[in-house]
């Protein structure tokens, strides 16, 4: 009988380190595929609308239109939910339907692809939390491992697409699971190795391409006023985005959504190019020159304009169907946040920091006040600039932002609910 017993139990671990390995490579080499792709098809799209604005007035209609059908004729009649869908599935007897994966992945393109103020993040997160969740209903002996699964398919899926196994594993465990166990480390730690095996062997560059030197230790006062920012800018785009879907949740016909989201989208976009899309080839535009960037009052309401408006046209682009999430956002949101913080200590305090620290410091503290995951968003961005000299002030403002923005608000646009709106 313990023969019996034991033998189980080394079955079942040999099946869940083979099913682990497998997930992470399928989710890998999703994520790797969706975001070559979508930067491609954005690439092409963003030049089209440089060379003629006219673009930007047919872009978001196309896009929320192609979606709008394919979720209509292909995909059940069924909207994505994002994170939520996943949280279902984890918490529930609920599993993510196999048509998941395909919906995620084309319906997070052509948002992208079509100018939609989000990012493919969250777009990843679903389709490879499906492949965990089908994974685990193939084989009997791996039916109780579905979480775990399900979370090797995420932090697969994070790793590839930010080159840190480190954030894919803290995610997963951070916003996901918040439970720890051997066998979702052991199920984690092998999806990881794959998808960043397949970062390695395909030669991945870095998100973001900087040269980091230095930090100064008089900065930290300023940085942690950056970290108290970034904080109440996420309660801004949280709210943005539970006020603005509420709205358009409200309008009944698809037809109306569509046409009022993508006439705002062009609106803006018109106005504020650099909000196209993920905005990340804005953010490389940037860190290219922001150590020499000099503060004027043009320069100012533009790093001002874009940080106001980025909430509300991700949030309009959530509500008339888009797929997407903060995720992106986030990034895209604290990276000028910093820059505008450190030209305004730098010209008025003379405070002589370094412009292009404050760009990186802002993405990770204004990540990790939206999802509430400082470490995830520590080792994120730190694995997208592929190093690690800012350590230290991104693990303070990391978490200086998260306490900042649960004091004021406790929920973000993951566990919002509204039970607990109505309490508050």
């Amino acid at each position: 009988m313990k023969n019996k017993r034991k033998q189980y139990v080394i079955t079942t671990w040999q099946k869940l380190i083979i099913a682990s390995l497998l997930v992470g490579f399928l989710a890998g080499a999703l994520s790797i595929s969706l975001k070559h792709i979508t930067e491609h098809f954005e690439a092409s799209l963003f030049e089209k609308t440089l060379i003629n604005k006219l673009y930007l007035l047919v872009f978001p209609l196309i896009g929320l239109s192609v979606i709008y059908f394919l979720r209509h004729y292909l995909f059940k009649k069924k909207e994505n939910k994002g994170i939520k869908e996943v949280f279902e599935s984890t918490q529930s007897g609920k599993n993510l339907a196999a048509y998941k994966i395909p919906s995620h992945f084309v319906n997070g393109l052509i948002t992208v692809g079509f100018g939609g103020s989000t990012g493919i993040e969250v777009s990843t997160v679903v389709s490879t939390a499906a492949i965990g969740n089908i994974a685990h209903k193939k084989e009997r002996f791996l039916r109780k491992y579905k979480n775990e699964l399900i979370c090797a398919g995420i932090a697969a899926g994070i790793t590839a697409l930010f080159s840190s196994p480190l954030a894919g594993i803290l995610f997963a465990y951070e916003v996901i699971t918040k439970k720890m166990s051997k066998s979702f480390v052991i199920a984690t730690g092998l999806s990881v190795t794959v998808a960043y095996s397949l970062l390695l062997l395909m030669n991945e560059p870095p998100l973001f391409k900087v040269a980091i030197s230095l930090w100064k230790w008089k900065a930290i006062p300023y940085f942690i006023v950056l970290g108290i920012i970034a904080g109440l800018n996420s309660v801004y785009l949280t709210k943005c985005v539970l006020v603005i879907k509420k709205l358009f949740s409200a309008v009944k016909k698809q037809s109306y959504k569509i046409m009022v989201g993508a006439l705002s989208l062009s609106i803006v976009l018109l106005i504020l190019p650099q909000l196209y899309g993920d905005g990340y080839h804005a953010i490389k535009e940037n860190l290219e020159s922001a150590n020499t960037l000099l503060f004027t009052l043009p320069v100012a309401l533009l790093l001002l304009g874009i940080i106001v408006m980025k909430p509300i046209i991700t949030s309009i682009t959530l509500g008339a169907g888009g797929d997407g999430g903060v995720f992106a956002p986030s990034i895209f949101i604290g990276a000028f946040l910093g820059l505008l913080v450190a030209l305004l200590v730098n010209t008025f305090l003379h405070a002589d920091i370094i412009p292009l620290n404050f760009m990186i410091v802002g993405m990770a503290a204004m990540l990790s006040a939206s999802i509430h995951a400082p470490l995830t968003a520590l080792f994120l961005v730190c694995g997208v600039v592929n190093d690690y000299t800012l350590f230290f002030p991104l693990l303070v403002v990391c978490y200086v932002a998260k306490i900042t923005s649960k004091m004021i608000c406790p929920y973000n646009v993951y566990t919002y609910k509204e039970k607990t709106a109505h309490a508050r």
